[in-house]
């Protein structure tokens, strides 16, 4: 029998966690073929057949269930010597792995990432948009920044920033009814429950609106709530610029969450991660007024200012 080598093991862990070709590949972000061939490769080598071939998908033999856990001890030994050697990097320069949520990318921090590769030319950014939780210990990304109110203890890092959401509609779904007086034949959109977007407790005027659709994705009822399909509880950073849409509720008191800026510890003396977490702070406590709902594009665009004023 030969001996294993770590890329073996990888291949390996990857298709035990995900039962599939397909869903391993896409992980490994590699070809299908490739990870067959691996797989098929790795057992030939050491002579042991790991995974029953099922029109279902790739399910584990007994060896191979009993590999899983020696498996992943080695997977976390290489983690931990990957990470203390990245820590001493002291260079601006190679791959620095981000994860976030797109709304954060595409509405609000693109620019400050486009002004960071500018600024460090050396390092090259690798962006996973996920809503994930990504395993930073194993090295799935360098930094994360993500809204949560309770961050993994092994991870370090700081809150940067709050973010408020408030009750929108288009402005030509609103104009049928009469908010003033009764809301009356609203329909809502709601986050779909249990998703990592799902909706936190609210005290407005419009909890009692019934929901008419449901939806996982934040782009969808942000698009959706555009096109007048119904009122949604949208960011306010998404929400207030878009010309079409109306704010209608005040900022809630209580947010969904902290956005934070985190890394390992043991990353944290890395030099492009300090100056990554150092540059995109800056930029999210420039933004902060913008995430809190504070920026106004005009007081009379707020439906909830006029019905304040006509108390």
């Amino acid at each position: 029998m030969q001996h294993m080598d770590w890329d073996d093991i990888r291949f390996f862990l990857a298709v035990a966690r995900e039962g599939s070709i397909r869903s391993a590949s896409l992980q490994l972000s590699v070809n299908p073929s490739t990870v067959a061939r691996r797989i098929d490769g790795f057992e030939k080598k050491i002579a042991v057949r790991l995974f029953e071939r099922l029109p279902t998908g790739y399910v584990l033999t007994k060896t191979g269930h009993d590999m899983v856990a020696s498996a992943e001890l080695i997977e976390n030994e290489v983690a931990a010597l990957d990470r203390k050697v990245t820590g001493r990097d002291t260079q601006l320069n190679g791959v620095l792995r981000i994860t976030l949520p797109a709304p954060l990318v595409t509405h609000l921090l693109i620019d400050d990432f486009a002004k960071f590769e500018q600024t460090y030319p050396g390092i090259q950014l690798d962006l996973h948009v996920s809503y994930d939780v990504l395993n930073l210990s194993k090295r799935e990304a360098d930094v994360a920044i993500r809204i949560t109110n309770e961050p993994s203890d092994y991870l370090v890092g700081k809150k940067v920033a709050n973010l408020s959401f408030a009750m929108y509609g288009a402005k030509h779904y609103l104009a049928k009814f009469d908010l003033q007086k009764q809301t009356d034949g609203l329909q809502k959109i709601s986050y779909l429950a249990n998703s990592e977007q799902g909706e936190v407790a609210v005290t407005n005027q419009y909890d009692t609106v019934p929901t008419r659709h449901v939806i996982n994705d934040p782009f969808v009822i942000f698009e959706s709530t555009k096109a007048g399909m119904g009122i949604a509880r949208l960011p306010c950073f998404m929400a207030d610029p878009e010309p079409n849409l109306q704010r209608i509720s005040d900022v809630e008191a209580k947010t969904c969450g902290d956005i934070w800026l985190l890394t390992h510890k043991d990353l944290r003396s890395t030099a492009r991660v300090k100056v990554f977490v150092d540059f995109m702070t800056t930029s999210l406590e420039r933004h902060n007024e913008k995430l809190q709902g504070k920026i106004e594009k005009n007081a009379s665009t707020f439906l909830w200012r006029a019905q304040e004023q006509s108390a």
